[in-house]
C-alpha cells in the first residue's frame, strides 16, 4: 500500500514540479526581460530547487564515447552481449582505425566489473569503467530495475545472482578474464568463483574485491547494525511492497527505490541539506560551474531502482544476520560455498580507511577464507583518507588506487 500511496503522491505533485522546472528556466533565461528584475534570481533558484527535489530521476547514461588508450584516442561503443531478465552484460568496445593501435587494444586484459545491485544503477561506476578503459577491455553487469521486469520472468534471489555471475564468466571465458567486484557483489562473486572451483571449472585469473561485506562482523558500520538490530521478520513486513499497476513489473514484490533513497539521505541528512542550500545560493550568485556539479552528482545519486524482494531479503539473512560465508556454512543448490577451493585466481582486496558502509577488515577477510590461493598471489590495499566511494571513483581512485589495480592485473595477465 505504501508504494501505491507514493505513486499517487508523485502523480499529484508532478504538475507542480514540472511547472516549477519550466518557470525556473524561463525566469533565468538571459533573453527574458523578467530575469533582470530585482529578486527574480532568488525566485528562479527557489523554483529550480523545488523542481530538483520533486522530479523523477531516470537512469543516467554511461556517456563514455571515447578514451585515451595507449596514448591514442579510441572511440567507445556500448553493446549488450548477453541479456537476462534482471541484467544485461554490457561491453564497452574500444574502436580505432589505426591498425597498430587496434592490435594493442586487443592484447589488453579483459575485465568484468560486477556492479552492485543495491539501489543505484551501474552508471554509478562510470568513473571506474572510464579509468579501466585506458588499459583494459571492459564489461559490466548492468542490472535492471525490478519494477520493469514482468512477474512472468520469475523470481530473483541471491542464488540467482550467483548463477548470473557464473554465466557471465562462462560467456567471457575464465581463462582470459579478470573480475572486479565493487561493494555488495563481493559476496556473490566470491561464492560464484568458489562453486566453480569446487566443481573443477576454470576460475578467473584475478579477483579484485573493493569495499565489500565479506565478513560484516569486522568493524560493523551503521549499515551492518541496521541489519542486525532488527529481526528478519521486520524487513519482510516493513520494507517489501508490491509494484503498482503502472509498471511492467506490477505485482512483483520489491524493496522500493524511493525507500532506499530515503535511507541513503538519512545516513547524512545535514550534508544533503547543506548541499541543496549551497546549490540555491550558487544559482543566486550565478556560480554556474558549482551548480552544474551539483546537478551532475544528484542526477546520479537520486536515480534509484527497485530491488527484487527475494534477493534483498536473502542478502539480509545470509550476509548480514547469519554470516554464512565467513562461517563456512553457506550451501547453494546442495553445494557448500568453499572459498578455500580457489587456487588458480589471484586475489586483491581494497578498503577505504574511512569507509562508513563496509568497515575496515570486512573485505580483507577474503584472504582468511581463500586459503588455497598462494600468499604470493594475494595483495591488499588500504586507501588512506578514502571513504566508500573514494576507492572506486574520483581522484583517489584514478591517481592512487587504479595504478595498483592495473599493475596487479598485468602481473597475472596472459596476453
Amino acid at each position: 500500500m505504501l508504494y501505491h500511496l507514493h505513486e499517487v503522491n508523485r502523480t499529484l505533485l508532478n504538475p507542480w514540479v514540472n511547472w516549477s522546472g519550466a518557470a525556473a528556466k524561463a525566469l533565468s533565461a538571459p533573453d527574458n526581460w523578467m530575469s533582470h528584475l530585482p529578486g527574480v534570481d532568488r525566485v528562479a533558484a527557489g523554483y529550480e530547487l523545488f523542481y530538483r527535489i520533486g522530479k523523477d530521476y531516470e537512469k543516467p547514461a554511461f556517456g563514455i564515447t571515447e578514451v585515451i588508450a595507449h596514448d591514442r584516442k579510441a572511440a567507445v561503443v556500448e553493446e549488450t552481449v548477453m541479456d537476462l531478465p534482471f541484467c544485461n552484460l554490457v561491453h564497452f568496445k574500444r574502436c580505432s582505425d589505426d591498425v597498430a593501435a587496434l592490435t594493442e587494444l586487443r592484447r589488453d586484459p579483459v575485465v568484468l566489473v560486477v556492479a552492485p545491485l543495491s539501489g543505484h544503477h551501474a552508471t554509478l561506476l562510470r568513473d571506474t569503467v572510464r579509468t579501466l578503459l585506458r588499459d583494459h577491455d571492459v564489461y559490466i553487469t548492468d542490472w535492471i530495475d525490478a519494477r520493469m521486469v514482468p512477474v512472468e520472468k520469475g523470481a530473483f534471489g541471491l542464488e540467482n545472482y550467483i548463477d548470473y555471475v557464473r554465466r557471465f564468466i562462462g560467456k567471457l571465458g575464465a581463462d582470459r578474464l579478470h573480475v572486479m567486484s565493487v561493494c555488495q557483489p563481493t559476496v556473490p562473486v566470491l561464492a560464484a568463483v568458489s562453486l566453480m572451483a569446487s566443481a573443477g571449472e576454470k576460475t578467473p585469473l584475478t579477483l579484485t574485491m573493493m569495499g565489500g561485506p565479506i565478513d560484516p562482523r569486522e568493524c560493523p558500520t551503521a549499515v551492518n547494525n541496521l541489519a542486525t538490530n532488527k529481526p528478519f521478520s521486520w524487513f519482510e513486513s516493513n520494507v517489501v511492497f508490491d509494484v503498482p499497476p503502472n509498471y511492467p513489473g506490477k505485482g512483483r514484490r520489491v524493496y522500493p527505490g524511493f525507500m532506499q533513497h530515503a535511507g541513503f539521505v538519512a545516513m547524512n541528512p545535514n550534508r544533503h541539506a547543506t548541499a541543496h542550500w549551497d546549490f540555491h545560493q550558487d544559482l543566486v550568485r550565478g556560480d554556474l560551474e558549482d551548480a552544474a556539479a551539483h546537478r551532475r552528482f544528484y542526477d546520479e545519486y537520486n536515480a534509484v531502482m527497485d530491488l527484487p524482494a527475494q534477493y534483498y531479503l536473502d542478502t539480509i539473512r545470509v550476509v548480514f544476520q547469519e554470516f554464512l560465508l565467513p562461517l563456512g556454512t553457506w550451501v547453494v543448490e546442495g553445494n557448500r560455498v568453499a572459498p578455500e577451493a580457489i587456487k588458480r585466481s589471484a586475489l586483491l582486496t581494497i578498503e577505504g580507511e574511512l569507509d562508513d558502509i563496509s568497515g575496515l577488515g570486512q573485505t580483507r577477510a577474503a584472504h582468511d577464507l581463500c586459503k588455497g590461493i598462494p600468499t604470493k598471489n594475494q595483495a591488499h590495499i588500504e586507501v588512506k583518507g578514502a571513504g566508500h566511494y573514494g576507492i572506486f571513483s574520483g581522484r583517489r581512485w584514478r591517481d592512487v588506487v587504479y595504478p595498483d589495480v592495473r599493475d596487479f592485473i598485468r602481473r597475472f595477465h596472459k596476453g
